[in-house]
């Protein structure tokens, strides 16, 4: 790889005037800029981002560092950073991802988010939940996406849960359904309640009570998906379901409330529809029939969080973002 010095030997100037027409361009004659900028082209030299910050570069100009605490690594909520990154390059920025994971020293997570001195920092997470914001994020301009902070003063972007149950159950109520069966995310699931405030303000609009309806909650962690069957099982009896519909607290669980009513011989949407939540990346059209869903909006998530550090917003507010009901072939 060619170095500074190449590229200073290959046009005659000194290191000075190369590192000139790296950072500070306006600051040369435009001949010995264009004769730099050829050796740099011919060379195929590519700046070393590591040694401007050595030589006291306080910050990387226009650059969103995120903080991602298992949002790049699964295929829910990979839409945050994508708009994160399209969002910024949109406005002259740009953004890097440092993945944090449980396991992780949180002080040396930090000092590598850190060194990269970002002009702001996006802390993200995959799910809904509340963090504990590491002291030394505090010291530049932070926002928080899909996730907030019981402690510290930053600005959230989150989905709007309640709307969203609310948006769907009362498609589902509007429709004739009156008896639905409720398979909620784990209880202690920060968008668990807020969930289920929604179908309830849902149900008090249309005069339904939802204390008749039957509520689980799965327990905690990926194993218990496989309880679900067994909950929707529960509920059948000599064949024919006693609930009129099933409202799942994420499509996974949809998924697997489809393989057992099909299993059974329990038609969707003839004989039970089914409606989900999250609109899981590249799924939702898969499901047979198609499955109606509450869209997670991590787009429009990510997009207005790194408005917030590009804008240089100030305020403090959580922002609930708009959690669209899309009605397909279940519902």
């Amino acid at each position: 790889m060619s170095s500074l010095k190449d590229v200073a030997k290959l046009a005659n100037v000194s290191l000075m005037t190369v590192s000139r027409a790296i950072n500070t361009p306006e600051r040369l004659r435009p001949e010995t800029l264009e004769h730099v900028q050829a050796a740099i082209k011919q060379l195929n030299y590519v700046p070393d981002l590591s040694a401007k910050k050595v030589r006291g570069a306080r910050a990387t100009p226009n650059a969103i560092g995120v903080l991602a605490l298992d949002t790049v690594t699964t295929p829910f909520s990979v839409d945050i950073a994508l708009a994160i990154e399209e969002t910024a390059r949109a406005h002259g920025w740009h953004s890097f991802v440092i993945n944090m994971f449980e396991h992780d020293n949180v002080d040396d997570i930090m000092n590598l988010l850190l060194s990269h001195r970002p002009a702001g920092v996006i802390y993200t997470t995959m799910g809904l939940r509340h963090v504990q914001v590491p002291k030394k994020l505090l010291t530049l301009p932070c926002v928080l996406a899909n996730c907030e902070s019981n402690h510290a003063p930053l600005a959230s972007y989150i989905p709007d849960d309640q709307q969203g149950q609310y948006a769907g159950t009362q498609a589902l109520l509007k429709a004739g359904y009156r008896q639905p069966l409720c398979l909620y995310l784990p209880h202690q699931r920060v968008a668990s309640q807020r969930r289920r405030s929604g179908l309830e303000q849902a149900c008090r609009e249309q005069n339904v009570d939802p204390d008749t309806f039957t509520h689980l909650y799965m327990s905690d962690g990926d194993e218990h998906y496989r309880d679900i069957p067994g909950m929707v099982l529960a509920n059948i009896r000599q064949g024919k379901p006693q609930f009129d519909s099933v409202i799942c607290g994420n499509d996974r669980i949809a998924f697997m409330v489809y393989q057992t009513l099909l299993g059974q011989g329990i038609r969707i949407p003839q004989d039970v529809a089914v409606l989900g939540y999250d609109n899981m990346v590249g799924i939702g059209d898969l499901f047979l029939p198609p499955l109606s869903t509450v869209q997670l909006p991590h787009y429009d998530i990510g997009r207005l969080s790194a408005l917030h550090i590009i804008n240089g917003n100030s305020h403090c507010d959580t922002i609930k973002v708009n959690s669209p009901l899309l009605l397909r072939d279940s519902l």
